[in-house]
């Protein structure tokens, strides 16, 4: 029954003009600090490549996108549908009642056009979070950035610099879903990535070792697909590099990068050129930190990278790379006195396609303690560019568990294409890759390639029916979403 209204639920679009308007995007914003704050849905008219399209926005009172909240403290937020349609909003990283976590119609309903609905519940601990539509309308840029930074974040002489990714279509979600599903469209071939190429998956990370591609094609077998929809742009703040987002930076001075991947259907390879930085946190969670200049995000996931700039002046690009191909995004570091240069939307190169290299090497700050599991389920990720059709296999039956259970969903991705798969209302820990056990990071969204093995653990401590999905838009629309229901919760 959910997954029928949910499916339902996905096909509601976007439709209503609103004045020209970029977002006032602030790396400066002010945490909330008691009382309700107004979270409100309206509806823009947004720049790109020269054309106008009418997107979403999401944001407070007083312009800025997303929210920025104390870790401790409530999230108490009233949210406002001013946008002329129904649609609802989820917190991507917060873990609230079941009641509040913003899936249609599991088990609350769509805001209607004009209704206002209040949350409140503990924020929980600090990190770098996201809010978004859990419909089609998540393509039409529902979604901003959700902040929740802790004491120590706020003591810290650091700038922070929040980068918000998307992919961005002129066309509609649902003419997008339906060039997918039509026989014969081309699309399997158009993001077809030949398996000779594979192996230079990763291939930037500073201190790893290159290798080859777990689910790299042998020879017989089909070859990996990438990118299923060519976009007309790549977005980071709501802009191109041909018109970059430049945010001053002081010499010498130390940035946290806070970036987001809400793109729907695109993963990305951050490059910070020619810095080098610390991954210290990922979905929001405190990893051992990781030196690097390059850093895979899949889409729902959210890195942290801290970085030391040099002292005397400098303009820094931070580059997002389309996977396997060559379009890029990103936005400029500089410091007063820079000169800017121009950087192509375009590189010389395609970007790295995504492996599990790095979530091997990652460390949990504060792993879970260790424990037998109490419930394992065995699960099957399959589908096909062709059919255009995604699932969740289980070959243990439906996943139920009850509150103090320890659980574990052993992945395995028998399609050829990677899906970054997300569960609501909870942080799981990553123990096994292809096999081999690990202390790996806490996160809430882990990417499983094609022909690869991902256990992840959690405990069980959130009542609810919750979802439990591919976080690429399209393949979650056309099946690939399953439910962890608590006994007794619904």
């Amino acid at each position: 029954m959910y997954r029928r209204q949910f499916l339902k639920t996905l096909a509601i679009g976007a439709a209503a003009i609103a004045p020209i308007a970029n977002y006032p995007w602030s790396n400066t914003a002010r945490a909330a600090t008691s009382g309700t704050t107004d979270l409100s849905i309206s509806k823009r008219v947004l720049e790109v490549n020269g054309k106008a399209a009418t997107v979403f926005q999401l944001g407070t009172a007083d312009g800025k996108p997303g929210l920025v909240l104390n870790a401790g403290g409530d999230f108490d937020v009233n949210l406002l549908n001013q946008s002329g349609e129904d649609t609802l909003v989820h917190w991507h990283g917060l873990t609230p009642p079941w009641g509040m976590d913003g899936v249609p119609d599991n088990p609350a309903k769509l805001l209607a056009a004009g209704e206002n609905r209040h949350y409140r519940f503990p924020v929980g601990q600090g990190g770098t979070h996201w809010m978004h539509a859990h419909t089609l309308q998540e393509q039409a840029l529902l979604a901003a950035p959700l902040i929740v930074r802790t004491a120590a974040d706020q003591a810290r002489d650091e700038q922070e610099v929040v980068i918000l990714l998307h992919d961005f279509s002129f066309k509609t979600p649902e003419e997008l879903l339906a060039g997918l599903k039509a026989p014969g469209s081309g699309h399997a071939m158009a993001g077809r990535m030949a398996a000779g190429q594979m192996g230079t998956a990763m291939h930037g990370m500073e201190g790893m070792h290159q290798q080859q591609m777990p689910g790299m094609a042998m020879p017989g077998m089909p070859a990996m697909d990438l990118n299923d929809i060519e976009y007309d742009a790549y977005l980071a703040n709501d802009r191109t590099l041909d018109d970059p987002e430049v945010v001053t930076v002081e010499k010498g001075g130390r940035v946290r990068l806070r970036i987001i991947n809400g793109a729907t259907a695109t993963a990305f390879t951050i490059d910070t050129g020619t810095l080098s930085g610390d991954l210290i946190a990922v979905d929001g969670i405190d990893v051992v930190p990781l030196q690097g200049s390059r850093f895979p995000v899949s889409m729902g996931q959210r890195i942290d990278i801290r970085l030391r700039l040099p002292a005397g002046p400098g303009a820094f690009p931070i580059l997002a790379l389309r996977e396997g191909a060559k379009e890029r995004t990103g936005v400029i570091l500089a410091t007063a006195d820079a000169s800017i240069s121009k950087v192509s939307t375009i590189a010389a190169d395609s970007g790295p396609i995504l492996d599990l290299a790095l979530e091997e090497a990652l460390l949990a700050a504060t792993p879970l303690a260790r424990h037998t599991p109490d419930r394992t389920y065995s699960l099957t990720l399959s589908g096909d560019m062709a059919s255009y059709v995604w699932e969740i296999g289980s070959a243990d039956g439906p996943m139920k568990v009850t509150t103090g259970n320890r659980v574990e969903l052993a992945m395995r991705n028998m399609s050829m294409m990677a899906h970054p798969m997300h569960l609501h209302g909870h942080h799981f820990q990553v123990v096994g890759i292809n096999g081999r056990r690990i202390n790996g990071a806490v996160r809430d969204t882990v990417l499983v390639p094609p022909m690869a093995t991902v256990a992840v653990q959690f405990d069980a401590a959130n009542p609810g029916h919750w979802p439990f999905h591919c976080h690429h838009l399209y393949h979650m629309a056309t099946g690939m979403m399953s439910f962890v229901a608590y006994q007794n919760a619904i």
